[in-house]
């Protein structure tokens, strides 16, 4: 089988290797499409260091091909989002229920290998069938897709509650169609006014860039009080976390999700004469399935969030791609 190995930072190189083998508990998923994301960028600049080689990946579907003697509930052929995060399950974030904050936990594509390949070998529990009804296009932002379903849970939106989405790369214009499905109604806020348009047709109420202080101005007026009920971070950057203090209404609620890798210089000050609730939301628990029923029954629309394809042979390409700034989603295909 052909994988897209990491030699070192920029170094990628097509190779042959042997075809996996499932031991217990695990499967062998013969990958139909991978997408690649600011994660995967970060690993091939070598701004995140992986041990080398290493076959990156980790938003990658396929099909079953093979399952461990021990496996159940998983057939052969069958069509799956893999997730890829898994925990030890021993430890007492786990027992308690929070395998997402797992110290131990295995990521696929960056401790382990990946979806950048042929074949990967994952824990059959982290194998998700997919309806029927779901194109493998569709599919592929399942994992994303559940990133947000998780962060808007726990914003815990009401209806007719308003909400600003920070950001609109993929996660934030899919929070604008998760919240939307909620009965929020959404303001998109983002630094440019490049992708409002698409924000709006994926369902944003109104929409506002960050300049001179269009969105303070921008929320108030949509609110209708001093900002928003809700705001979710999707932008991963410090001065979106500054942002959203200043968005979000006196007694409203801050999701932060988009991972920033710098320092912030947040106003501690605003956010206890606010009373804000600033809440962190990290992967995702059992929100794969969630995911898959808001893409199946259309109510998260995704066939304009892929942008760029490329077969597994121009992956250089494809990373270069991902910095186009008409790039929101760029997929692999094997």
């Amino acid at each position: 089988m052909v994988a897209a190995v990491l030699q070192g930072p920029r170094e990628i190189q097509l190779q042959s290797r042997r075809p996996l083998k499932p031991g217990s508990g695990e499967a062998v998923v013969r990958v139909r499409a991978a997408g690649l994301c600011g994660t995967d960028y970060r690993i091939w600049t070598g701004d995140r260091v992986v041990k080398y080689p290493r076959v990156m990946g980790h938003e990658f579907i396929g099909t079953v091909l093979a399952v461990g003697s021990d496996v159940e509930g998983l057939a052969i052929g069958e069509k799956v989002a893999v997730e890829p995060n898994y925990s030890c399950g021993e430890c007492p974030l786990c027992r308690e229920g929070n395998r997402n904050l797992c110290a131990s936990r295995t990521a696929v594509g960056i401790d382990v290998d990946g979806g950048f390949a042929e074949q990967v070998k994952v824990p059959a529990r982290c194998c998700w069938a997919a309806p029927p009804s779901i194109l493998d296009e569709e599919l592929l932002l399942t994992e994303p897709l559940a990133v947000v379903v998780r962060a808007v849970r726990r914003g815990q939106p009401e209806e007719n509650e308003t909400a600003a989405v920070l950001g609109v790369g993929s996660l934030g214009l899919l929070a604008i169609q998760v919240l939307k499905a909620r009965g929020a109604r959404v303001l998109a806020v983002a630094r440019s006014d490049r992708r409002l348009a698409l924000a709006r047709e994926l369902g944003a109420d109104a929409v506002a860039t960050s300049n001179m202080g269009a969105d303070v101005v921008a929320a108030r007026a949509f609110s209708g009080r001093e900002g928003v009920d809700l705001v979710v971070e999707a932008a991963g950057t410090a001065q979106a976390v500054e942002q959203a203090v200043e968005l979000c209404r006196p007694g409203g609620r801050i999701v932060l999700t988009g991972l920033p890798h710098k320092p912030t210089e947040l106003n501690f000050f605003w956010v206890v004469r606010r009373e804000l609730r600033i809440i962190g939301s990290m992967i995702y628990q059992n929100e794969f399935h969630e995911a898959m029923r808001l893409l199946s029954t259309g109510a998260v629309r995704v066939d304009r969030l892929i942008t760029h394809r490329f077969p597994v042979e121009e992956i250089g390409n494809a990373f270069l791609a991902h910095r186009s700034p008409d790039a929101i989603k760029v997929a692999l295909t094997l």
